[in-house]
């Protein structure tokens, strides 16, 4: 991968657990909303919306089947960062939502969140 990848989880899914309902996923919606906030630093990256359901293999293909709790952001290929929370076959990425905040302005000129 020439670029960082976002994943993020599409929105209006449901759950088994939860018949007759559908959902979003907070972490990310809210970071859905920096990336529509700042349009032009979100064309540094690749963003993926994938599916609620596991296995995601997307997700599996990258990072194993360990790390498949979203959002998630994969770095690309011999990158690494402060802020990542692990590594999957030399491949660095960050999984916690405001470790990903601090990623995107990192390494792709995002603002800072006000504390």
């Amino acid at each position: 991968m020439t670029r960082d990848l976002l994943f993020l989880l599409r929105p209006g899914f449901e759950d088994p657990a939860f018949p007759g309902r559908h959902f979003y996923c907070w972490h990310c919606a809210l970071i859905e909303g920096v990336l529509a906030s700042f349009p032009a630093l979100s064309k540094k990256l690749e963003v993926e919306r994938i599916a609620w359901p596991h296995p995601r293999q997307p997700v599996i293909a990258l990072v194993g089947e360990e790390d498949q709790s979203l959002p998630l952001l994969v770095l690309a290929d011999g990158a690494t960062s402060r802020h990542q929370t692990g590594s999957h076959q030399g491949r660095a990425f960050v999984a916690d939502k405001d470790a990903i905040l601090a990623a995107l302005s990192e390494r792709h000129g995002f603002p800072d969140p006000h504390p």
